[in-house]
């Protein structure tokens, strides 16, 4: 995989280099919340530039239709870049039509444009090889060299991501170059003890990286509300909780595997209920309570890990050498149930292990809860990409960027 550093060795001035980004930041109408993954570009960015590039930087953010959708537009994103980079930034009001390809034409040396969302092409995302290909021709037709460096969106086989690096020259980016060497700590000759530390609502989309990591970890944490799958897997009522019964044979198989290799799985001990889900626009307090992990009454739904849990799972990070994190422990945008992510990013940055935090709502409470990022080994912009790595899969636009 060659490097941005060897790409620009070689000469980059007056080239058009399209850098695949990844600027799916979240927006709450056209202000940013967090600009975390817009300022990860930020180095590959300025490199190009100060190379001499005309850099032309392209991403998708949201889910629109394939067509326009003006809640979905770019034109935050670029306006951010730019005053992170402080520079002017060029807007391209779409993503290879007119606007677009006047926008590139009218790049000079050292000088940045972003194109609009992606996603307005239903070619980006398309399962059809011939559509898809279609219209990364046209994407080729803009630039000279392609930059991956969209993390984030590597797990998915998109035009901008998968096709076009196979019709230009192409390198990895700083970011992926980054991300990459520390999923290979997680993998590849681990540091023990290493603890795993997953969460997140939903126990179907952790079970790949549960049966990965079940021959490599030394220790799994259980949080949020996959938490009740497992919970009523060990015969416990969960009230209302979250539960996918149907994992539950999944569950306990993996709950034999983790005993009969040695393997450390860490549940709840107790819990913070509530008789209804929060007011996540409020934030108006929520009546509360907390109870055994195993007594939680009809009812209730569980929603954050209860304080003796917080002091059981910080216990078992304190020592860690390697520790990764997916998911938060609860519904930690609504105070009242906060703590257990908090806990857990604590006992992290207590840590002197390597930490590293696998992106998607795990980096957003981090932020969200003010921990200073540098406080952490490591913060994934791709917590999908992420798992998908450690799950052992082939991700398609890590694999377009092998020479």
């Amino acid at each position: 995989m060659k490097t941005i550093d060897e790409l620009l060795a070689e000469g980059v001035t007056g080239k058009r280099v399209f850098v695949r980004a990844d600027l799916n930041v979240p927006l709450s109408g056209t202000t940013i919340t967090d600009d975390g993954r817009i300022r990860a570009v930020q180095p590959t960015v300025e490199k190009l530039a100060a190379g001499g590039a005309r850099v032309i930087v392209a991403s998708h953010l949201g889910r629109p239709k394939g067509a326009p959708d003006p809640a979905f537009s770019l034109a935050p994103a670029a306006a951010r870049l730019g005053e992170l980079i402080g520079a002017d930034v060029a807007f391209a009001t779409d993503t290879v039509g007119e606007s677009a390809r006047a926008t590139v034409a009218a790049l000079t040396d050292g000088k940045v444009a972003v194109i609009e969302n992606l996603r307005f092409n239903p070619g980006e995302t398309s399962k059809d090889d011939a559509e898809r290909g279609a219209f990364a021709d046209q994407l080729a037709e803009l630039a000279d060299v392609y930059v991956g460096d969209g993390f984030g969106a590597v797990h998915r086989k998109h035009a901008s991501v998968f096709d076009l690096p196979a019709r230009l020259p192409h390198a990895a980016g700083d970011l992926i170059a980054t991300e990459v060497g520390v999923l290979k700590k997680l993998t590849e000759d681990v540091a023990r003890p290493y603890a795993v530390v997953l969460g997140g609502s939903k126990v179907s989309d952790k079970l790949g990286v549960i049966d990965h990591l079940l021959e490599r970890a030394d220790r799994i944490l259980i949080g949020g509300g996959m938490a009740y799958t497992f919970l009523k897997a060990q015969g416990h009522e969960v009230g209302s909780s979250l539960l996918q019964e149907d994992q539950i044979p999944a569950v306990l198989e993996y709950l034999k595997r983790a005993e009969e290799k040695g393997v450390e799985f860490v549940l709840p001990v107790d819990v913070v209920v509530s008789e209804q889900f929060p007011d996540l626009k409020t934030k108006a307090p929520s009546r509360h309570t907390t109870v055994p992990a195993d007594a939680i009454p009809a009812g209730v739904m569980g929603l954050d890990n209860g304080p003796e849990t917080n002091k059981l799972y910080a216990s078992k990070l304190a020592d860690a050498v390697t520790v990764f994190w997916n998911g938060p422990m609860g519904v930690f945008e609504h105070p009242d149930y906060a703590e257990g992510t908090r806990a857990v990013a604590q006992a992290l940055v207590d840590s002197e292990g390597f930490s590293v935090v696998g992106g998607g709502d795990s980096a957003a409470a981090v932020r969200i809860l003010g921990f200073d990022e540098n406080a952490f080994g490591h913060i994934s912009t791709g917590g999908g990409a992420s798992l998908e790595y450690l799950e052992g899969k082939t991700l398609p636009g890590l694999a377009a960027l092998e020479d």
